[in-house]
């Protein structure tokens, strides 16, 4: 696990843990601690970047979980059903995907919820666009679109006034894990990715790199680094 801390001009830290490969679980159960941590302002703003083995997600809005088989196949398939408290509906984790997840102060940042899930939008977009693809916003859809297929897909949760959860952004991964649900509850939605739009295979250490420099610069105001 690797941990990068930012500071900007007016003492505002943003610490950025790199968590590699790691279990859906786990790295909820680690979202909480820190939610809690900066609930209390006990930590800084911190936003924790990953990749997940196959797991399916349920969001709080029940009427956008549409699973297309069983839980008891997906489990033979190796792919786990997590229910969580975050907006939006079913979506798919899988390795190749990138996962960012801020625990952010939005009261402290100055930001509205809606301000807020447009920053995380605009970070997508700039990150993309360095990968080569024209990504954008659909109205009323929250995540990040290619035409009429979805790249990236947003579900975030704010509790006194502190973020959890976040965006994933298909760059490398296997989507025939999405035939297995309705993506957000979107009937005929197509998924796609950066090596599907481009044909170009990106490491994740690139697009980490690239993501780090840009979660400074929406988040912290800085791009003075500190390691």
């Amino acid at each position: 696990m690797n941990e990068l801390q930012t500071t900007n001009h007016e003492l505002r830290t943003l610490r950025i843990i790199d968590c590699g490969l790691a279990n859906y679980r786990n790295v909820l159960d680690q979202q909480h601690q820190l939610w809690e941590q900066r609930r209390f302002n006990e930590i800084p703003d911190t936003v924790l970047i990953v990749e997940h083995p196959p797991v399916i997600t349920l969001g709080a809005r029940q009427s956008a979980n549409k699973l297309l088989i069983s839980r008891e196949d997906l489990q033979k398939r190796g792919i786990n059903v997590v229910e969580i408290r975050r907006g939006g509906g079913a979506t798919a984790h899988n390795p190749g995907q990138l996962v960012f997840y801020p625990i952010l102060h939005l009261q402290q940042l100055d930001l509205g919820v809606s301000e807020y899930i447009r920053e995380l939008e605009t970070t997508g977009t700039e990150l993309l666009a360095s990968l080569g693809v024209h990504a954008q916003r659909q109205k009323g859809f929250p995540g990040l679109w290619v035409g009429e297929k979805k790249i990236a897909s947003i579900g975030v949760r704010v509790s006194k006034g502190v973020t959890y959860h976040g965006m994933a952004i298909n760059i490398n991964n296997d989507l025939s894990i999405f035939d297995f649900l309705v993506p957000c509850g979107l009937d005929g939605v197509e998924m796609t990715s950066v090596l599907k739009e481009t044909g170009q295979h990106h490491p994740m250490i690139q697009v980490k790199d690239k993501l780090t420099r840009l979660l400074i610069s929406h988040f912290s105001g800085s791009v003075n680094n500190e390691s």
